[in-house]
């Protein structure tokens, strides 16, 4: 790992790592632990930023430590509360853990700031339905959706 290499020192290197892309790069490959050291270390440099928080957070999903995720996406939220993807992360965590009612006001604060992520987008309308009674082929509140457009 690129911080172990900081740690004993890589010859001609700059020394500077970027801890998040790092991060990144351990998720996809499956190495959560790892990446959760590489986003700690990277908010030691941007202490508060929601978007390392937002990983972090997806790598204690992914760990099995749901409760630590959902704490990290409330504090996301409790500084930016229009922040889609912890809203969305949260969203599910809550539908897993039973608490159905409590997910529908981020699965729809979701779709309010969603940002082009039409995967998502159609994952947490197609919850939200299911969670609300509506049926997916009953239509969506069109005038606000029209609103939107203009």
């Amino acid at each position: 790992m690129e911080w172990w290499k900081k740690l004993v020192g890589r010859p001609g290197g700059s020394g500077r790592i970027d801890y998040y892309d790092e991060g990144v790069a351990l998720m996809d490959e499956g190495k959560f632990h790892e990446a959760l050291t590489s986003f700690r270390l990277a908010l030691k440099e941007a202490p508060g930023d929601g978007v390392v928080l937002q990983q972090i957070a997806i790598a204690y999903t992914r760990i099995g430590m749901t409760e630590e995720a959902a704490k990290t996406y409330r504090h996301v939220l409790q500084k930016s509360p229009t922040a889609a993807g912890a809203h969305y992360g949260l969203a599910f965590l809550l539908v897993r853990a039973g608490q159905p009612e409590e997910a529908i006001p981020h699965l729809e604060a979701f779709l309010d700031n969603s940002p082009d992520a039409d995967e998502h987008v159609r994952h947490a309308r197609r919850t939200l339905d299911r969670l609300t009674g509506r049926s997916e082929g009953e239509p969506h509140d069109v005038e606000a959706e029209q609103d939107d457009l203009f």
